[in-house]
């Protein structure tokens, strides 16, 4: 019995003096940052050229490290919507430059959006001029525009019922992003055409929102005229080019 009380009475003592030592360690760590803080301060006051090298030599080194700094100007590219007419097709230039008179765009801007509108016609197998007239109609290729009942961006998308489809795209702001509109907006489209057993029309009305036999006011033959001029721009390039032969 003895030699258990004394075993723990040493075992006392040594946590007794690790806890001091501890003390003393941690006490002497902490004053010895302190004094470090203000012998650096007081280097930077008495030698201010050190102060500019060090925040040149930090920045440097958090910029190697990133991989793709947003601030970039080699990554604007990714973050705008805008194209040079000449990387598209001379009949989709056409159309780019057309929408771009009509609505006082930036051709650039335009141009995007036909290049983007031609990758998903093939896709969706809707025609890509018929999708431009939907935006033409839908919001005159405002894509920041929201309507009274809530449809926003480029196709009028009503955003609060199909969240889901823009959770791929980062969420519900992303119908402000006009590429993330006009995506969503088309698989929308296609959708009701299918549904509506692959009819143009029946499909156009039913993204309207009209039920069966309701006036769609006019919104279906708008869209076709619309179609119809942007497909006689397409078209006038093949004549001007058959011309020139």
């Amino acid at each position: 019995m003895d030699t258990i009380q004394t075993v723990q009475s040493k075992i006392r003592a040594g946590l007794a003096t690790l806890a001091k030592v501890v003390f003393i360690v941690t006490h002497s760590s902490f004053a010895l940052v302190g004094y470090l803080v203000v012998l650096c301060g007081l280097v930077l006051v008495l030698r201010p050229d050190f102060l500019d090298k060090t925040e040149k030599h930090i920045y440097h080194w958090l910029d190697d490290r990133q991989e793709e700094p947003w601030w970039d100007a080699e990554n604007t590219a990714k973050c705008t919507t805008a194209v040079e007419l000449k990387s598209l097709s001379a009949k989709q230039a056409a159309v780019a430059n057309f929408l771009a008179r009509k609505y006082n765009l930036a051709p650039a801007f335009t141009g995007a959006l036909v290049l983007e509108t031609n990758e998903l016609s093939i896709k969706s197998k809707i025609p890509a001029n018929l999708i431009l007239a939907v935006i033409s109609i839908e919001s005159k290729f405002n894509p920041y525009v929201e309507n009274q009942s809530g449809a926003q961006g480029l196709m009028q998308v009503m955003t609060q019922v199909h969240k889901k489809r823009y959770a791929e795209f980062g969420g519900n702001l992303a119908a402000f992003d006009p590429v993330s509109n006009l995506r969503v907006g088309v698989r929308i489209l296609a959708d009701c055409i299918k549904f509506k057993g692959g009819s143009i029309d029946e499909g156009l009305r039913y993204y309207l929102g009209s039920t069966p036999g309701e006036d769609d006011g006019g919104y279906v033959d708008k869209v076709h005229a619309e179609q119809a001029q942007l497909d006689h721009i397409a078209a006038s390039i093949k004549s001007k080019a058959k011309s020139s032969l």
